[in-house]
């Protein structure tokens, strides 16, 4: 059985969305130090940095907000799927490798971006189509290996919008360069923030156990 962690490390200077301060862990108590026993930190991160989920109240006024979210839709099969280089996901792009998946991770030549030391704005991006017809196709969750799964300049940010409004987990910042293509077991777990717009996640996939039916709701 392989496993994949496909989450970016929080790390002092990582890529973060344009003009977003990065996270910080600073030391409090240090072993040691003033006869302190324990080592404590700090951590300031903002809700969308890194690998993350977004909750519909990031777009959606009054929509559910991070400690909300269906656990259902968070862990369970998914499919992993390579749509190329873009610059936009079409849902030509999708058919027929999407088709009835309940859990979707878009592989694209983003990944590589992640080897940037600063944001990059070009970066491939869900069309409002693609978005639409994968909430006609009935899914849970849609995650995507760059920082938004609507161009930097979208407006109003249709993909997000279309998603979240259907009840969609979005889910962003994955790391899939090592993932190929394929069927796979997840668990993408958010921290569980009191009224929050998203969190940081932790989200790992593992070479399925079993194959879930698309008549399967979980």
């Amino acid at each position: 059985m392989a496993m994949y962690d496909v989450t970016i490390t929080l790390r002092r200077g990582m890529p973060t969305w344009d003009g977003e301060p990065g996270p910080e862990c600073r030391p409090i108590k240090q072993i040691g130090v003033n006869g302190e026993p324990a080592q404590v930190s700090l951590l300031t991160v903002g809700t969308h940095t890194g690998t993350h989920v977004d909750a519909p109240s990031h777009f959606i006024p009054g929509g559910a907000t991070i400690d909300a979210l269906p656990l259902d839709a968070l862990v369970g099969p998914c499919r992993v799927v390579d749509v190329g280089a873009g610059p936009r996901i079409e849902p030509g792009d999708l058919e027929p490798a999407a088709v009835g998946v309940r859990r979707l991770l878009l592989k694209t030549a983003s990944g590589t971006l992640w080897d940037q030391p600063t944001f990059q704005r070009e970066f491939v991006a869900l069309s409002p189509e693609a978005a639409a017809w994968l909430v006609a196709q009935g899914v849970l969750l849609v995650g995507i290996d760059y920082l938004s799964i609507d161009p930097y300049d979208a407006e109003p940010a249709a993909a997000h919008l279309t998603l979240l409004g259907a009840g969609v987990v979005v889910l962003e910042g994955l790391d899939l360069r090592a993932v190929p293509a394929g069927d796979y077991d997840l668990a993408a777990l958010p921290l569980k923030i009191d009224g929050a717009d998203g969190a940081p996640a932790r989200v790992f996939l593992r070479t399925q156990t079993y194959r879930e039916s698309p008549t399967q709701g979980s």
